[in-house]
């Protein structure tokens, strides 16, 4: 027990201590100080602490976005290229000054997150709402009345209010889908918010997003789906992270959250939940290398689809990621849903249960899930057989699993028997490969909650 317990120290204090060997050095000229430039803004002046951690790179070994050329951000941004933002215009500008081109400024950048960031708010500082946004011809109103299945029947939708619907989502996703280049640092300071926003990492490879709480990414238009399911569905856009054609990305330290707006309180409409937020963590397009560490997932319907499509194509031998000291707490489905990829899912902690849980890991197609020491904390209601899903996929090799259900003692859990004691076709329990990139000890699964629980999400690293 000593041995597991100087483990569990050995990561905590791996993540307060302050970097250093990580720490990328500034590019800027002889005789320049990135600390003097920073602290020219007197509103914030940045401790060294955060100037150190905005410069922390990926430590050698941390997963899949370790491999190739590893993953550092913004740590060579010169001093001109470190900003403190605080509105949704400032974040625009220390991104590279035009949301439309943003996403492929390559200039070395690091941006501190200070307080709360609204993507609806307008460049004169007002928040919009999604009245503003839509389109003059669009109205939910009209569009539940032309397109109420007793009406309409079971056909998508279309013609000039379906068209009114698309060009508003045109107008929501200019506002707020925020675009990241490659070479990028994001970190949040104490109590850093992204709030009504996409951040899109797509075709943009090297970035770093810590220490933020992303919050109520929502889609003020979403679309009606009759053929989704046997009775139809409403579907969003919006992810908080979107990350596609991009390598070589960590995501550290947030919080996903759909805060006092959650998918719960929305009303129904053609019989179906009217749904306004897609997933929280998406990886899809032929993204890869990506690692999403001590994350907190919180409270939320759809939360990491790792590819989008079953059809087979460029996103074979694509779409590798690790997951590893996240939080999934009282998260309902997609935890992840893999498709082709290797995803290496170790010392996670899951506290599953509520009404409409429907599985953790999504097993899809040609994908490769390595499960190892996670800890599963189950609601009255969820067995260890519902923790898999069988989404067209053949094997995973999960070990080192334990449950803690509700009506029992913690005990170790072999994922795949579980689940293929009760469903059929069986799953295979070897997916093929074993992972070689994991930084620091792979902790027992029983002491996994101990440490992820008050060590994972936003608000964690000292700044």
């Amino acid at each position: 027990m000593r041995r597991l317990a100087a483990a569990a120290a050995s990561i905590i204090v791996a993540l307060t201590a302050a970097p250093t060997a990580a720490v990328a050095r500034p590019s800027s000229e002889p005789g320049s100080s990135t600390g003097r430039h920073l602290e020219r803004d007197t509103r914030a002046p940045l401790s060294l602490l955060a100037r150190q951690l905005g410069r922390q790179a990926l430590p050698a070994g941390d997963g899949w976005a370790a491999a190739g050329p590893g993953t550092t951000g913004g740590a060579a941004a010169s001093a001109d290229q470190i900003h403190v933002v605080r509105s949704r215009a400032e974040l625009v500008a220390a991104l590279g000054g035009d949301n439309a081109t943003n996403a492929t400024n390559a200039t070395p950048k690091i941006v501190y997150v200070s307080g709360s960031v609204d993507g609806f708010e307008a460049a004169d500082g007002r928040l919009l709402d999604c009245t503003d946004l839509a389109d003059p011809e669009y109205s939910l109103a009209a569009y539940l009345a032309a397109y109420d299945p007793a009406v309409w029947g079971r056909v998508a939708p279309s013609g000039v209010l379906e068209q009114a619907r698309v060009r508003s989502v045109t107008n929501q996703t200019r506002q707020t889908q925020i675009n990241v280049g490659p070479n990028t640092t994001i970190i949040g300071l104490r109590g850093a918010r992204l709030t009504g926003l996409t951040l899109m990492i797509d075709r943009a490879s090297n970035v770093i997003v810590r220490n933020i709480t992303f919050d109520d990414a929502r889609d003020c238009f979403p679309a009606w789906s009759p053929t989704d399911g046997e009775a139809g569905n409403w579907n969003s856009q919006y992810d908080q992270i979107s990350v596609r054609r991009s390598e070589n990305v960590w995501i550290d330290h947030n919080t996903f959250t759909d805060g006092d707006n959650p998918d719960s309180a929305q009303p129904v409409h053609f019989g179906r939940p009217y749904q306004v937020h897609d997933g929280a963590l998406d990886i899809t397009h032929t993204a890869s290398l990506v690692t999403a560490s001590w994350n907190r997932f919180v409270g939320r319907d759809k939360l990491m689809l790792i590819g989008s499509s079953n059809t087979v194509g460029p996103d074979v031998g694509r779409l590798n990621v690790t997951l590893h000291h996240n939080l999934f707490d009282t998260v309902l489905q997609r935890l992840p849903r893999v498709r082709f990829g290797q995803v290496d899912v170790y010392n996670n902690a899951y506290r599953l249960g509520g009404d409409g849980f429907e599985y953790a890991i999504g097993v899809g197609v040609q994908s490769a899930v390595h499960a190892e020491s996670n800890h599963f904390a189950l609601g009255t209601g969820v067995d260890a057989a519902d923790l898999l899903y069988d989404w067209g996929g053949t094997a995973i090799t999960t070990r080192g699993n334990w449950v803690d259900p509700a009506d029992g003692p913690s005990r170790p859990v072999d994922l795949v028997a579980a689940y293929n004691a009760v469903h059929d076709p069986d799953l295979n329990p070897d997916a093929g490969w074993t992972p070689t990139l994991r930084h620091g000890p792979v902790l027992p699964a029983p002491l996994v909650p101990l440490v992820v629980g008050p060590l994972a999400g936003a608000g964690r690293l000292p700044l």
